[in-house]
């Protein structure tokens, strides 16, 4: 596999890469080839720019040509590098993790609005269900000083994976990870629950993405036959823990707000605003509060 790199300069294997990336009909060959360089080579943006000249090494192009058939043959890049950035943070990837996307910023984003309306003056409890990496808790805990989160998931590599993220970005202290099925070991109460839960129909996974259906957890995707078990289990179980006055925000997926708010209001929360749209103008972050009696 090397051979196909070897010899090249830094600049001239990016445009090889590129050129490679680009007839597989990839989506962004030319931002994919310069991250998957750079991972290979071990520089940044900045590095490759100033060693463009420079011949790469056997073992660099070896790890490149790796990299670039495992790209070709729909592996996200995420997964290649076993690391993605979210809300501006490095998050370890696993098997058994999503791959943490921008649409679910949204449920951040949306998360702290919320949080900073609270008139109450004790750090707040925050539970993350299906965690994952840990990414929409470690966030949140990112962002609010003092507030300390419990992430909830079926799998322990999920678990291990999201407790390794905690550690590396000094989150330990203020985590805690727990095997269970969506909220079930929980007492509460806590004052903000968050979480992007499977959501897509049964019969739609074969239809996504290689890159989501060969490679994401399937536990982490399917929400069932219509896509709301996840929805019917999670939103009763978080409105009895939530404290008086708590939101509950979730991941929605395209066209799902409405039936979610309806689940809600049926476990006995409030719908008080509407969802917050992502990037793309998807209602992408549903929430709801446990009103005082």
């Amino acid at each position: 596999m090397s051979t196909r790199f070897t010899g090249l300069s830094i600049e001239s294997a990016r445009r090889a890469l590129a050129a490679q990336l680009k007839a597989a009909q990839l989506d962004e060959p030319g931002l994919d080839a310069r991250i998957l360089l750079g991972a290979a080579v071990g520089l940044d943006l900045t590095g490759l720019i100033a060693q463009a000249t420079r011949l790469l090494t056997g073992a660099e192009a070896s790890r490149l040509a790796q990299h670039a058939q495992r790209r070709i043959a729909g592996e996200p890049v995420a997964r290649i590098l076993g690391v993605r950035e979210f809300w501006g943070l490095p998050f370890r990837l696993s098997e058994a993790t999503l791959v943490p996307r921008p649409d679910t910023e949204t449920v951040v984003e949306l998360a702290l609005e919320i949080f900073r309306e609270r008139t109450t003056p004790h750090p707040p409890r925050i539970a993350d269900i299906g965690t994952g990496s840990g990414a929409i808790l470690l966030a949140l805990l990112h962002e609010i000083p003092g507030a300390f989160g419990v992430g909830t998931d079926l799998s322990l590599t999920a678990l291990k994976t999201a407790k390794g993220n905690a550690a590396s970005l000094g989150l330990t202290d203020r985590s805690a990870f727990v095997a269970c099925s969506y909220a079930a070991a929980l007492r509460g109460p806590f004052d903000l629950i968050v979480s992007n839960p499977p959501y897509i129909p049964s019969g739609e996974i074969p239809t996504l993405s290689i890159e989501v259906r060969e490679h994401d957890p399937h536990l982490a995707l399917d929400g069932g036959n219509d896509g709301y078990d996840s929805y019917r289990a999670l939103i009763p179980q978080a409105a009895e823990r939530l404290a008086s006055g708590g939101a509950l925000i979730v991941e929605a997926g395209q066209g799902q707000a409405r039936d979610i708010e309806a689940l809600m209001t049926a476990a006995g929360l409030t719908v008080d605003r509407p969802p917050r749209a992502d990037l793309a103008g998807i209602p992408r972050a549903v929430s709801a509060r446990k009103m005082p009696p």
